[in-house]
């Protein structure tokens, strides 16, 4: 679940509880006195608590506390008992959802939720990461040193299932003069000669008496292996080969107050424009032993130029070449008979959904998605896909303007809307079950958000919240109940727990987001309104109306929408200096 973390950033006014009034300098104070809101929220495995980040206390930075559901309690946390739950919180379950599999400390641990028994797999100085199950769940594949590694649940075995290095160093090419003087020793020294004759012959009697080898030695040479995968039957694993570019195009960007005295240089992002680097994809089969490399080039719409380079007829002279990908990621179905890959075109104006046919490394077309300006939005950008059976995927698409929710039959090669209308879908998750599709909208309005439950087939969809604001929603694992952030634009963000069922009542768990001195200011609810711009798509804006004994009957009015941080919304503003700001200057007409 994609979660947002605003309070850290977050900073208040001070008032001036007699006057209640506001200043550029209140504005700017550091926050703490006004208040503190929850923050990262998530769930004990056993269903019994809700961890989050909070700090009544008014410490230097939030602790972890949690909310007993049964008792009604909030308590703080032990540290090393909120990082374990928080970790198997993080931590994938198998199928039957009886085990969870989980990283603490770069060390992979079992959960064994029927005895309620933790199983240590892993304690190295190696960062063991990305754990999943595989081989009907009887072995768990994991990475380190960037490689696969799979362990055995029953037996307790490790086995090594990649062996990604560079070139070997004897396969480098000699140069003319290297290869002169090896040639001389050999004909000039009959001792070297022997040597390098019994050592030959060494090497090829140990070679006989070994036993094979199971591992492929991949040789990656000068490029770098990449987003790892590997299907649930252990069998394929995909990865890219990254070539980095001759020139980064690194910008610096100068920092003045160090902690020595002198200005550092921070490394920030390239300049736009700049060479970005070049990706291979492949799929090695472990069964046969062999390597395939995926190619892009004939895939739909490959040859499509962005309209842009029409500007630019002598930049661009052969629009006729294949423009470079990314292969963002692989989502196997739960037996690992199907595979969908997510490719994006490197000038972000095209996205394919591609089949890949394991037995031959040949992509089929399932889904092409293009924007002349970028290819992003909820649920793209974070690549929510997944599969509804053996033969169903889902995914999020912006096709229509507004991202929904799809599905795609490879049987029938069939798209179809689970989702539709002049809204968004800001968030959406599978059932444990796969019956139903849990989601985010804001269909009410642009600006305010509501959870919904609706069937994977598009049909019966219910509202499950009913406030008004922004939500940020965390399931229990049985999910019958949700624990949700909800906000609204003059009240920051509080802690809630509710029944996951329609028309349910949320009780409010936590109530210390506003301090009564942050209270005794009359934020205004402001309203927000729409006008039409010059290509006739209404604007959305906030306005501030001024207070009635102002003479001059000046408003203030906010307009925002820088892609998709837009700020004209019903929950509390993360643009809180602007908002304050603003609610200032209506103050003074």
């Amino acid at each position: 679940m994609k979660r947002y973390y605003f309070f850290s950033f977050f900073t208040f006014i001070v008032l001036s509880v007699s006057a209640q009034t506001l200043t550029v300098e209140k504005i700017m104070c550091d926050p703490k006195w006004i208040g503190t809101s929850p923050s990262n929220i998530c769930w004990s495995y056993d269903n019994k608590k809700i961890l989050f980040d909070w700090n009544p206390e008014k410490a230097v930075s939030d602790s972890t506390y949690s909310f007993e559901t049964s008792a009604k309690l909030i308590v703080k946390m032990d540290y090393k008992d909120a990082q374990l739950a928080r970790a198997i919180d993080g931590g994938v379950y198998n199928h039957v959802r009886t085990k969870i599999i989980f990283s603490l400390n770069g060390d992979l641990y079992l959960l064994d939720i029927t005895i309620n028994k933790i199983t240590r797999i892993t304690q190295t100085i190696e960062q063991e990461t990305n754990p999943f199950f595989i081989l009907h769940e009887e072995w768990i594949a994991y990475q380190s040193s960037n490689n696969f590694f799979a362990w055995n649940i029953a037996s307790g075995i490790t086995r090594q299932l990649t062996d990604f290095k560079k070139e070997k160093q004897a396969d480098k090419k000699l140069n003319q003069q290297a290869q002169w003087l090896q040639q001389e020793q050999l004909q000039t020294s009959d001792i070297i000669k022997q040597r390098k004759e019994k050592k030959e012959k060494r090497d090829a009697y140990l070679k006989q008496m070994k036993e094979t080898d199971t591992v492929r030695i991949i040789y990656t040479g000068d490029k770098k292996a990449e987003n790892l995968q590997i299907s649930p039957t252990g069998r394929f694993i995909t990865y890219n080969l990254f070539t980095k570019p001759d020139s980064t195009g690194g910008t610096i960007v100068p920092n003045y107050i160090a902690e020595n005295g002198f200005t550092a240089d921070i490394p920030a992002r390239s300049k736009v424009g700049a060479p970005q680097g070049k990706y291979e994809f492949y799929l090695f089969d472990r069964l046969k032993d062999t390597v395939f490399k995926i190619s892009t080039d004939s895939i739909p719409g490959i040859r499509d130029q962005p309209d842009y380079v029409k500007d630019y007829p002598s930049k661009f002279k052969d629009t006729s070449i294949a423009r470079e990908t990314v292969v963002y990621g692989c989502t196997w179905n739960e037996e690992g008979t199907n595979v969908v890959v997510d490719i994006r075109s490197k000038d972000n104006k095209d996205r394919w959904l591609m089949l890949l046919d394991t037995m031959t490394g040949k992509l089929r077309l399932a889904d092409r998605q293009r924007d002349e300006a970028w290819i992003s939005g909820p649920g793209i950008e974070d690549i929510n896909i997944g599969w509804i059976n053996d033969h169903t995927f889902y995914f999020q698409s912006e096709a229509t303007g507004y991202s929904h929710l799809y599905s795609y039959d490879i049987n029938s090669n069939t798209r179809k809307n689970i989702t539709d209308g002049k809204y968004e879908v800001q968030f959406a998750k599978l059932s444990n079950d796969k019956k139903y599709f849990y989601i985010i909208t804001n269909e009410d309005h642009p600006g305010t958000q509501n959870f919904y439950r609706i069937n994977t087939d598009g049909s019966g969809k219910q509202k499950i919240t009913s406030m008004a604001g922004g939500y940020e929603v965390s399931m229990s694992p049985d999910e019958k109940f949700i624990a949700y952030r909800y906000s609204y634009q003059s009240k920051p963000w509080e802690l809630y727990l509710q029944e996951n069922i329609p028309g349910a009542k949320p009780s409010q768990i936590t109530d210390r987001a506003m301090s009564d001195e942050f209270k005794s200011y009359v934020w205004r609810d402001t309203k927000i309104f729409t006008f039409t711009a010059r290509d006739g798509a209404p604007v959305y804006a906030r306005i501030y109306e001024p207070l009635r004994e102002k003479k001059n009957n000046a408003a203030v009015i906010f307009v925002h929408g820088a892609g998709y941080l837009q700020n004209v919304d019903y929950w509390w503003s993360y643009y809180f200096r602007e908002m304050m700001f603003n609610n200032l200057l209506a103050d003074k007409g």
